[in-house]
Parts: C-alpha cells; sequence; structure tokens
C-alpha cells in the first residue's frame, strides 16, 4: 500500500512539471502547419502548469493592488499555452489573422503601450467564451497566449478596464 501511494505521488508530480517542458516546436495550431513557409522564424512554447502557477499569479496580483473580482478571474483558467516568435515577419502575423477570422475568433480589443500592440481575441457561443488569444506584437518579436476556460463577455470587459486604468 505504501509502494502504491508512492507511485502515485510520483506520476503526478511528473504529470505536473511535464507541462512545464519547453519546446522548440509550436504548441498552437496555425504555428503547427507544416505547409507554410515561416522562413527564419525560431519558435519557444511552453504549457504553464495552472496548479502551480494560479497561486503565484494570485499573490503576484494582490502585491499590484488589484482588485478581488480581477483576481477571482484566475479560478476560470483551465489552461495557458505560451508562444514566442522570434524573427516574425507582418505577413506572417497577417495570416495568422486570417486564420483566427476563419475559424471564429472576434477581434475584441488593440491596446498600444510604449511601440507594442497587444490584441486580444475570444471565440464565443452565446455568452460562453471558451477561447482568449493574447497576441503582444513588436517589431520582429511576437508573443501569442492561448487563455482556455469559462469566461462571460462581462469577465473580459473587467480585464480589459483594469488593464487599460493603468
Amino acid at each position: 500500500m505504501k509502494m502504491l501511494r508512492i507511485t502515485l505521488f510520483y506520476l503526478l508530480v511528473i504529470g505536473t512539471f511535464q507541462s512545464c517542458i519547453v519546446s522548440e516546436k509550436p504548441n498552437m495550431d496555425f504555428f503547427s502547419d507544416n505547409s507554410y513557409n515561416f522562413k527564419e522564424a525560431r519558435f519557444t512554447s511552453f504549457n504553464v502548469p495552472l496548479l502551480l502557477a494560479k497561486p503565484y499569479i494570485k499573490k503576484a496580483l494582490r502585491e499590484d493592488g488589484e482588485s478581488e473580482e480581477l483576481i477571482s478571474l484566475i479560478k476560470k483558467v483551465s489552461k495557458i499555452k505560451v508562444l514566442t516568435v522570434e524573427n516574425g515577419s507582418k505577413e506572417m502575423l497577417n495570416d495568422y489573422a486570417k486564420f483566427l477570422n476563419n475559424n471564429h475568433y472576434e477581434d475584441w480589443a488593440t491596446i498600444k503601450h510604449n511601440g507594442e500592440n497587444v490584441n486580444l481575441r475570444v471565440k464565443q457561443k452565446g455568452d460562453a467564451i471558451k477561447n482568449m488569444l493574447i497576441t503582444v506584437n513588436s517589431d520582429k518579436e511576437l508573443v501569442f497566449v492561448d487563455v482556455k476556460g469559462s469566461f462571460t463577455p462581462d469577465d473580459i470587459s473587467k480585464m480589459l478596464n483594469a488593464v487599460s486604468d493603468k
């Protein structure tokens, strides 16, 4: 019985940290297309282990003085994937935007800050938002964050208001 508990514990730990593995292969649909010519773009991707990240994110938001209402949105997140692209091109970014439009993502907001563009797109069915894509674009460096969860339009609006107030 003791050996079974130890084995289960190690399997849980390995499963938790397995999603932490950093890869040079893209982890998002558009960028996984082998037929697309990404030229000299270099990718780095990882899945954020929420079991470890949620407490850290909540603590950081509290330290920054964010409202409990915004912090409670973290509970609604079920999965986060991050992809960074070095040497990306405007053409690739435009093709990515077309891909998202073809896959029913709606452009909700674009925020310009210090020469960087932050774009938020969501995939919505009725009042349920299951997927949110955040793109940070500055010249040739791109960051894509794919957030899955169960959000409402009001949740996204609160998040945008909190960000735009800063």
